[in-house]
């Protein structure tokens, strides 16, 4: 089994999903872990397809990672504020000490075609997936050279190569999201410091959930959500939905020492489908 006992790993966006997926893999494997994610005023604009925690998850989150015995850190993150970015990062380097793991997992789309999309949706959907991915990275990538050793892992989609209708800012930010892995792994590359990008097909989460009901209400056509889902399993060669634990092994073993020339990459997990 990977042993990460001793490193200390950040993961955005991870209350829910991948990101809690990953988060429990990391602290299984000996990591301690920080963990952040949006957690929702009750006026949030919810136009997005986000899954928005509320307060009350911080206990729960903390709670479920502690029981694996390692340190735990658990808080709100707003990946687009560099401010409250920071605070997050000292906060947590304080709690579980200095990143040697960076997962970037925070995410959002909504459905919404070119035609009307607004200029806020559209910022909202790029700032969290791209420029929160470079806000985050930016705040450990100096540590991590200066130690030598880093592993930093974000969370693309297919939709970075494969384009998906009426999501452009999602699509747009995932393709932004592996040319910045491909600058940040080279910068990283004398250093010990690797970067790379997993990009999966649909994976079962609130998340996803929350869009495939957007499309549904877009779309009509006497659809349920869990009949549009079961669509989407069919139409996958291994006839089913991805899960977030997949995602999450194949995240703990890019930090690992074996991987340490797995770098600059796009990692698909598809079960053999394009999208």
């Amino acid at each position: 089994m990977t042993n990460l006992t001793g490193r200390s790993a950040i993961v955005t966006g991870g209350f829910s999903g991948m990101g809690f997926a990953i988060a429990t893999a990391l602290a299984k494997a000996g990591a301690n872990v920080a963990v952040g994610s949006y957690v929702a005023p009750p006026h949030a604009d919810r136009a997005d397809a986000a899954y928005y925690p509320g307060a009350d998850e911080i206990e729960r989150v903390k709670s479920a990672l502690a029981a694996h015995g390692t340190k735990v850190h658990a808080a709100h993150l707003d990946v687009r504020d560099s401010a409250l970015t920071n605070l997050f990062f000292a906060e947590a380097q304080a709690a579980v000490g200095p990143a040697d793991i960076l997962v970037n997992a925070a995410g959002t789309t909504a459905e919404q075609p070119v035609c009307g999309h607004s200029d806020e949706l559209w910022d909202k959907i790029v700032d969290t997936n791209l420029t929160g991915a470079f806000r985050t990275t930016r705040a450990v990538l100096p540590g991590m050279i200066e130690r030598g050793w880093g592993r930093i892992v974000n969370i693309g989609s297919t939709a970075a190569s494969v384009g998906w209708k009426d999501n452009p800012a999602y699509c747009a930010s995932k393709a932004g999201l592996l040319g910045l892995t491909r600058c940040v792994a080279l910068e990283g590359a004398a250093h010990g410091v690797t970067c790379v990008m997993i990009s999966p097909t649909w994976v079962e989460t609130e998340l996803m959930r929350r869009n495939v009901a957007q499309v549904v209400e877009r779309e009509g056509k006497g659809r349920s959500a869990e009949e549009l889902m079961d669509e989407f399993r069919k139409g996958n060669p291994q006839g089913r939905m991805m899960q977030p634990e997949e995602i999450a092994a194949l995240a703990v073993f890019l930090c690992s020492d074996l991987a340490r020339g797995i770098t600059m990459e796009n990692i698909q997990i598809t079960g053999g489908a394009l999208w």
